[in-house]
């Protein structure tokens, strides 16, 4: 089950299993890509209920699929939805991240953890392993040789580990001040901001994008300051 509350320019997503540490079924990715991807909000705070943050898909589910294959597409397709959201999205872990929970938290804009948080791609540990998305973003948030550790190994690492490594940015008492933090900044900043920072396209293209972008702001910018002085 996937709530949302809305308040101001942030959305709060919770994703609600407690009994089942929040994993995963295929009605819950697609409602997860629902909440996000249809918030106003210029920050999305993604957090889970009770003491886990997500313990990935399902495993019963899994054990009973007839088409593998399509739902890794599946959860890549709901990854990929978050990391191209118009809104900033913050993953607040607390206790348990596992397996696609660790990849949906690395879809996220930023990741915050509490000290209680735990991290760990366990899948290897019984003949599996991440496919929504995990072996292609974990090279990218992680030094190569921590991301093939953390793979490979299948270990959990704990929050401030995971801060050493990069797989958090900070660790505090309360991931959701955070969110709160950075939705109280322009939301036309914000969403420029992430759209640079997404944008893979070759260092010239960036440039010119990023030129062009600036010009927006700082036209909206001068005609604020011109509004308040009359």
């Amino acid at each position: 089950m996937i709530r949302t509350t809305d308040a101001g320019l942030l959305r709060v997503v919770t994703i609600d299993r407690p009994a089942r540490r929040n994993a995963l079924r295929p009605a819950d990715l697609d409602a997860l890509e629902a909440a996000v991807t249809d918030a106003d909000a210029s920050v999305v705070y993604l957090h889970g209920a009770g003491d886990a943050f997500c313990a990935g898909a399902d495993l019963d589910v899994v054990a009973r699929l007839d088409d593998p294959a399509a739902f890794a597409r599946h959860g890549q397709r709901v990854a990929e939805a978050i990391e191209a959201s118009s809104s900033v999205v913050v993953a607040g872990v607390d206790g348990a991240a596992r397996g696609g929970g660790v990849e949906l938290a690395l879809a996220c804009d930023l990741r915050v953890a509490t000290p209680d948080a735990t991290f760990a791609e366990p899948g290897v540990k019984f003949g599996l392993f991440g496919a929504w998305g995990g072996t292609v973003r974990l090279s990218r948030v992680l030094r190569d040789g921590d991301a093939m550790d953390f793979a490979l190994s299948g270990r959990v690492v704990d929050a401030e580990e995971a801060k050493r490594i990069g797989l958090v940015s900070r660790v505090v008492t309360d991931p959701k001040t955070v969110a709160e933090d950075v939705a109280a900044n322009k939301p036309d900043a914000l969403a420029v901001v992430k759209a640079r920072m997404r944008d893979d396209r070759p260092r010239e293209e960036q440039e010119a994008a990023e030129a062009a972008a600036f010009d927006r702001l700082v036209s909206a910018y001068a005609s604020d300051i011109a509004a308040d002085r009359e």
